[in-house]
């Protein structure tokens, strides 16, 4: 199974965009969604950008990731 996480797109040169999550940098293919512009937020797939979000649904989408983690954490604390 595979999850897809917004990231935010830091750097895109030619077809390709750096896009960020938590520290972490990762390559993107952005053939699917060439409107793309750094400082925006995308949903990538097996190494492609698949769908662009605005800020506010990539805020509470990662605010959810986040309290699944938290939960996960605090099962394993017990």
């Amino acid at each position: 199974m595979c999850l897809a996480i917004p990231m935010k797109i830091i750097k895109i040169e030619d077809n390709l965009a750096t896009a960020e999550i938590s520290g972490a940098k990762y390559k993107a293919n952005i053939d699917l969604v060439p409107d793309v512009k750094i400082g925006e937020y995308i949903i990538v797939h097996a190494g492609f950008a698949i769908e662009k979000l605005d800020e506010e649904s990539a805020m509470e989408t990662l605010r959810i990731w986040q309290d699944v983690a938290d939960f996960h954490d605090n099962r394993e604390k017990r």
